[in-house]
Formats: C-alpha cells, structure tokens, sequence
C-alpha cells in the first residue's frame, strides 16, 4: 500500500516510515510533484490536520494523511498549541520558538504540558481522525540533540529524559505522534 504523506519535513517522514509496516510505504509532498506550502488556517490541531488532508486529496487525487501537531503549556492557557510551529514568527526556528517558550515560562510554578498530534487521513473516500496525546513537563534548559521542534525542552510522564535525548525507537513507543501512528497503522492493516 502506498499513501501520501502530506509533509516536506525529512524528520517527520523518517520517525512515521520507520513505524509503519513494511506493507506500507509513504511518499512525501515531494514524491507527488505538490511544492506549493499547504495553507494551515484552521485554528485547532484537528483543522490544520484536516485542511492538510483535505488538500492533497481534493487537488492530486490521491488517498493520503496528514498531521498536525501542537505543544500545550498549562501556565500559559494552552499555548503556543496551534501556532507551535510559529510560536516565535514565520521563520519557523525551532530554538527561537523554545527560546520564547522558556521566557513566557520563566517565573511560572506550573510547568505542565502535552504534545498532541492529530492525524487525518483520507481514504476510500472516507476520513478519519486519530489523536495521540502524552503529557510531561517543560524543563528549564535544552538537553539533547535528537529529535526536532521542542523536544530538547519536553520531558514525558514518568521518564527522566528529554525526547531529544531518546532514539527514534524509544521516542516512537512513547511519543504523541507514535500512539496517532499505532492507531493509523492499526486502521490500514483492517481495511
């Protein structure tokens, strides 16, 4: 089975490919020729997911997912959530977007947080949402270097460790976008 993925980000690609079946293989925006920035309008995870979906299926033709993702800190009313990509302006750096995350954080007690990421997926004609959710805390330095976006700063429920600091193994069992992936891969191998 073959379905688009509707991602450019070589990291997102590689952490869902490596967790999916081998009967399963993903093409990136780029594999299908679409070069063009989708539009993520919607004010909620779920909508930017959405929209995503919706727009390579309405203009490739193809049965595809997308995902969005956000970061939701407690002491600042859910933020950046979903502006997390551009939580600190259109360039989309992740170490400005941490930086300012640890700023608005700075005096506060509360340093509680989820990452959750919602996946669309089209298919047969059909849609259907899956949401992966794992809460942690939001430490107050960078440590590691894997991963991407805030993982250096987000530490999970019961570990010890950044999820920059965890293989992409160890970060798909546990992470937010790994339990959305375990129930797409769970959908397609019984369709």
């Amino acid at each position: 089975m073959k379905l688009v993925f509707a991602s450019n980000n070589p990291n997102k690609i590689k952490e869902i490919q490596q967790m999916l079946p081998e009967s399963i293989t993903i093409l990136s925006l780029e594999d299908i020729g679409c070069t063009e920035d989708i539009p993520e309008t919607a004010d909620t995870i779920e909508g930017n997911a959405i929209l995503k979906a919706n727009y390579v299926t309405e203009k490739y033709g193809y049965d595809c997912f997308a995902d969005d993702t956000g970061l939701e800190v407690d002491a600042l009313n859910g933020e950046p959530g979903v502006y997390s990509a551009r939580y600190a302006g259109e360039q989309k750096d992740a170490n400005d977007n941490m930086d300012k995350l640890l700023s608005n954080l700075e005096n506060k007690f509360n340093r509680k947080a989820q990452f959750k990421t919602v996946i669309a997926l089209n298919i047969n004609e059909k849609q259907h949402l899956f949401t992966g959710i794992v809460k942690g805390n939001i430490i107050k330095e960078k440590i590691g270097t894997k991963g991407f976006g805030y993982d250096p700063i987000f530490v999970a429920e019961n570990d010890t460790r950044t999820f920059a600091q965890l293989s992409l193994e160890e970060k798909a069992i546990i992470s937010h976008r790994g339990l959305a992936v375990k129930q797409l891969i769970e959908y397609l191998l019984n369709i």
